[in-house]
Order: C-alpha cells, then structure tokens, then sequence
C-alpha cells in the first residue's frame, strides 16, 4: 500500500464526507486520486473524460455513479432512498436477492451525492480489508541440498 493510500485511506475519506455539507470539485478530484484503482491506470479514455465532463458540470450524483461503474463493475446500487432528511444508499453485489440475505453496503448523508460516495467508499475500504490477508506469507528459502524423500515401506 502506497503512502498516499495509507495518509487518505478509506477510512479518512469516511470521516471527511460524514463532515462535508457538500460536494465540491476539489473533494471529488481528491477521491478520485486517493481511492480510485481503476481511474488512473485507464488513463484518458471516454469513460473516464465522461466522469470529468460531469464533474465540471457539477452533476455530482452522476458522476459518482459513473465512477462507482467504473471502479466497482460488479456492484450496483440497491436502493436509494430520502428519509427524514437524509439521502440513504445501498450498494449491492447480488441486489436481486431479498434484503434480508443480501450483504448490501449502506451510507447515508443529507446531501444525495455525499451519501453516494460515501457507499461507494465503503465498499473501497472493504475490497481493501478483503484483499489484505491477515497472516502475511512467507516463502520458504530453498535449500540446494534439499531433496524430497518417499519413506513408505509397503513391504
């Protein structure tokens, strides 16, 4: 993990849009640089020029579910809903499932595009805990003199 992943991790990033009332371009620049795999090595393709083109259009909500699929091809969103004045969003492998057997992840925010990238965050930090085992591998040294042997004695 690079330095810059670690200083802006996921888990920062969390507490960042839980704290912002609203989206603004540099936030999203930010996300984009810190979070997202897919983005930078895509370099400039037309996936990736549509994101910006929203993004200096201010469509923040389309433009996070252009990058949630960009970035996370195997999710969807699940629901959205506005309840009690916050914006409530759930992203989904398996969102044909009912909710009671479906792993949806959920975030919610006042602003519907925060709550957006919120879950789309979360998801992030989820792939990352999923990829890291949690005992690192060690190969061990091979040994020249070493050579396998059979020792059964079927006799």
């Amino acid at each position: 993990m690079t330095a810059a992943r670690r200083h802006h991790g996921p888990p920062s990033l969390s507490d960042r849009l839980r704290h912002m009332q609203a989206m603004t371009r540099p936030l999203m620049l930010d996300i984009i640089a810190h979070a997202c795999r897919r983005f930078p090595s895509l370099g400039p393709s037309e996936r990736t020029a549509r994101i910006m083109r929203l993004i200096d259009v201010e469509a923040w909500a389309d433009a996070t579910l252009a990058l949630v699929e960009l970035e996370l091809p195997l999710w969807q969103v699940r629901r959205i809903a506005y309840d009690e004045g916050e914006w409530h969003c759930a992203l989904s492998r398996e969102r044909e499932l009912p909710d009671w057997l479906d792993a949806a992840v959920e975030a919610s925010h006042v602003d519907l595009s925060l709550a957006l990238l919120s879950a789309f965050i979360e998801v992030e930090a989820l792939a990352l805990e999923v990829s890291r085992p949690s005992v690192p591998t060690v190969r061990p040294a091979s040994d020249p003199l070493y050579e396998p042997v059979g020792c059964e004695n079927f006799g």
